[in-house]
């Protein structure tokens, strides 16, 4: 079975990092006492497969003292459960920063401490475990999504999370998708609908398909655009990000949109990635 527990200082991510460790599979437990840890361990032991991947947040909330933690941590390993402790932290001044901004009480606050020096008393109170850490990770610079990534390189190495991207057709006289994250006008390549034995058929459609991309300036644009692509996703990979929408627009949403949402879905898949292809007002724009 493998057991994390996540501790660190209050208002560093640890409940984020337990919800990242979630999403792998993990089964989480905020906030839990020390002298519980070796009773979840052993009903978790003998419970069924799903949860041998355990994860446990605790920190100064269960109480100002450690000395229970490394006693539990003492059981777990005599009763054979191996363990790791992933610690995080981050600079007293972002900490307070971000409790200024969240308006939450710090745990330590709670005896007449200003939050300053709440943030100080925990870091040298929680010293012995950062000590004993196995991990740690300063979240000072970190972003919600570069924490998720860290935490999947350090637990999650042996999957592969690829990121999924939905690539989708539209029609700017309909509006732009409010999902999108990327948005590429291709209005300026010559249009289909002005051609009589074209107008009633879609980018779909070859021969289409075909007028579109048989003008120089479609061919450029697609070399442009898939540079650009192939640039962007492992950036959006390594920055945490799980779903990408690129949005391709004409007028209607009918021609050549579709035709280049085809050709990019298509250049995305050769790359590795689960990409999906909609065409939002392909048949809307008739």
């Amino acid at each position: 079975m493998e057991f994390i527990v996540i501790s660190g200082l209050s208002g560093a991510g640890k409940s984020s990092a337990g919800r990242f460790l979630e999403d792998i599979g993990y089964f989480v437990v905020d906030n839990m006492p020390a002298l519980l840890i070796p009773r979840f361990a052993e009903l978790c032991m003998a419970g069924p497969a799903q949860n041998d991947r355990v994860a446990i947040v605790c920190d100064i909330r269960g109480g100002q003292t450690f000395d229970g933690l490394f006693s539990a941590l003492q059981e777990l390993e005599s009763m054979g459960c191996a363990h790791k402790i992933l610690y995080v932290e981050s600079s007293p001044e972002t900490i307070i920063k971000r409790y200024k901004e969240t308006r939450r009480l710090h745990p330590l606050t709670k005896n007449g401490r200003t939050l300053e020096e709440a943030v100080h008393r925990e870091r040298t109170i929680l010293e012995p475990v950062r000590t004993r850490a196995d991990y740690i990770i300063d979240t000072t610079a970190l972003s919600t999504a570069k924490l998720r990534g860290e935490v999947l390189r350090l637990f999650d190495a042996g999957e592969e999370h690829t990121m999924s991207v939905s690539v989708t057709s539209f029609g700017f006289k309909f509006g732009i998708p409010i999902e999108a994250d990327l948005v590429f006008d291709v209005r300026f390549m010559p249009n289909p609908f002005y051609i009589a034995e074209l107008r009633n058929l879609t980018g779909l459609d070859k021969p289409v398909f075909d007028f579109v991309f048989s003008y120089q300036q479609s061919k450029d644009f697609m070399t442009y655009l898939q540079r650009l692509v192939a640039f962007l996703l492992p950036q959006y990979v390594e920055e945490g990000k799980t779903a990408l929408v690129i949005a391709v627009g004409c007028t209607g949403g009918k021609h050549r949109s579709v035709a280049v949402t085809r050709a990019l879905a298509d250049f995305i898949r050769q790359k590795g990635y689960n990409a999906s292809e909609n065409h939002r007002d392909m048949t809307r724009a008739q």
